[in-house]
């Protein structure tokens, strides 16, 4: 099996299911949200475009691709790059309800792909300035989406999660292992 993600989340959630994976090959590929993309499609096709990529590269071999999207009503936060993106979006996020959207795409050896989405409901606590602050000058949200890890710090701002906390890390185990054992990567 291969894995289109260089995420070491990703690969720490694959151990939990007693997998580890041949090769690591990200997808590198375009994540720019098209013009009114919904939240649930945005995931859903970049999951999918990450495992086409990597299964051309790797003819027969059963690939394995994640999109985590973190979404306010509508709007789909990004993956943090800075300090100030981080805190906008913990600014946004503070004391609201939001959803964590996590897909995920198989495509096993003959070609065929198969999909699923993880839906988690998240409500964070009301965030202090000085929370904030101090959560961002952790670094914990560099290049995550929505701008926390909810394995790190992050999980004490949540009063309620609905849904999968592997999905939330960013792979989703109870979809994953139902795709693997479609795809013949893993026996129930």
């Amino acid at each position: 099996m291969i894995l289109a993600s260089a995420s070491p989340r990703r690969l720490e959630l694959l151990a939990r299911l007693g997998l580890v994976p041949e090769a690591v090959d990200p997808a590198n590929c375009d994540e720019t949200p098209h013009k009114a993309e919904l939240p649930a499609d945005y995931a859903r096709r970049i999951a999918a475009e990450k495992a086409m990529l990597v299964a051309a590269r790797h003819p027969g071999k059963i690939v394995l691709a994640a999109d985590t999207v973190v979404a306010c009503g509508r709007r789909i936060l990004p993956k943090a790059e800075t300090a100030e993106q981080a805190r906008a979006c913990l600014n946004l996020l503070s004391g609201r309800r939001h959803r964590v959207l996590s897909a995920v795409t198989v495509v096993d050896a003959g070609g065929a792909a198969r999909h699923r989405l993880s839906v988690s409901t998240l409500s964070f606590k009301r965030l202090g300035a000085a929370e904030i602050e101090s959560y961002v000058a952790g670094g914990e949200w560099d290049g995550k989406a929505g701008g926390y890890a909810i394995q790190g710090l992050a999980e004490s701002f949540v009063k309620h999660l609905a849904g999968s906390h592997s999905g939330v890390m960013g792979l989703p185990l109870f979809e994953t292992r139902a795709l693997l054992e479609a795809a013949g990567a893993l026996h129930g």
